[in-house]
């Protein structure tokens, strides 16, 4: 790999930015790479949309440096204007030209490229998007996937070096959220094209982005791959905000062994603890198959029904709650015990809260 293709495509570096007083974002650092796709998930109010007002130009920072391909955007006194920085937006309200057919909101973007590469490059994200056989249409004839799209494809025509997607998905129903994020991933990763999407809906977060970033209160928790995010939580912040599970009581009788109600379960520790000390234990449902042999049981609280699957609340001897799927043919009623067993790859654990 030469040197060139080494540079981050995106370089976000310590980056501050205070409104009134406050900080609304505090030491945000993370990087993308050409063709990367980030995410960052967060509750409302926890800086998302400040974060990438900052990446288009429209939000000054207070300290730290933005950088695109080695060009710096963003640093204390100095912003490049939002027209130079080649960043293309897809927003919540999608803000599609209603009196435009679809063929014309796609092609606003191009006016600096002469006629005939304007119709080139329109017919293109048209066969990439599926939407060539609606050219003519206009945005209210259309359905709101395929509205979805047109406003990826306007964004996407003048290639632009970096697309910011703010909550595009949310005017959709949540089963076709994640349908939509899947699309627009294979749209983005065939144009090769860096992006960054802010939601709080973690499916749609986990089907689109190659890297993904929780924010909690202004700062990054934890960026990191989906399947870290969720299995290896680096916060009590982020493994409650991700994903079902519950915690439980343990304590550290060495460096690679609990002591809990289920027994002494052994596996690598995710933080340095102290023999003796008192620790919570991450539980996902998955982490605790329904075994009918097994000599642990636990009384069914509540149930959910998921198709495939069972969701039950279990009350386990001590009182103490947890979570766990079962394939749905095991139909087990309430107040009923089952047996259930531990099945950990990794243990997680924080210190327990006083």
């Amino acid at each position: 790999m030469n040197k060139h293709n080494m540079i981050p495509r995106l370089d976000i570096r310590k980056l501050t930015v205070e409104l009134q007083g406050k900080k609304i974002l505090q030491d945000v650092s993370l990087q993308l790479q050409h063709g990367q796709i980030g995410s960052i998930l967060g509750p409302s109010g926890c800086g998302k949309t400040t974060l990438l007002r900052s990446l288009a130009g429209f939000q000054q920072i207070t300290s730290g440096e933005i950088y695109v391909h080695d060009k710096l955007f963003s640093k204390p006194g100095y912003s490049l204007a939002p027209e130079n920085r080649h960043i293309g937006m897809m927003f919540q309200d999608l803000a599609l030209f209603p009196h435009l057919t679809v063929e014309q909101n796609i092609s606003f973007g191009l006016k600096t490229l002469s006629q005939l590469e304007q119709q080139s490059r329109t017919k293109n994200v048209l066969e990439l998007t599926e939407l060539d056989q609606q050219e003519k249409k206009y945005p209210h004839q259309l359905s709101g996937g395929q509205q979805q799209r047109v406003a990826l494809a306007r964004a996407l025509a003048p290639k632009p070096s970096i697309l910011l997607l703010d909550e595009p998905f949310s005017s959709l129903d949540p089963d076709l959220r994640e349908q939509v994020a899947t699309q627009v991933r294979k749209i983005l990763k065939h144009e090769n094209v860096t992006a960054i999407l802010v939601t709080h809906d973690q499916h749609e977060a986990f089907a689109m982005a190659d890297e993904v970033g929780v924010m909690e209160k202004g700062t990054i928790a934890q960026w990191d791959s989906a399947y870290n995010i969720y299995h290896q939580p680096k916060t009590r912040f982020v493994a409650d905000f991700v994903g079902l599970g519950s915690m439980i009581p343990a304590t550290v009788v060495d460096n690679e062994t609990l002591e809990t109600e289920f027994g002494k379960i052994s596996g690598e520790l995710s933080n340095k603890f102290s023999i003796g000390d008192q620790v919570d234990l991450l539980l996902r449902p998955d982490d605790i198959p329904h075994d009918d042999s097994s000599h642990i049981t636990a009384l069914v609280e509540e149930k959910r029904f998921r198709g495939a699957e069972f969701l039950y609340k279990l009350r386990l001897q001590s009182g103490n709650e947890v979570l766990c799927y079962a394939p749905s043919h095991h139909n087990h009623t309430i107040g009923e015990p089952i047996g259930i067993k531990l099945d950990l790859e990794h243990l997680v654990v924080f210190p327990q809260e006083i």
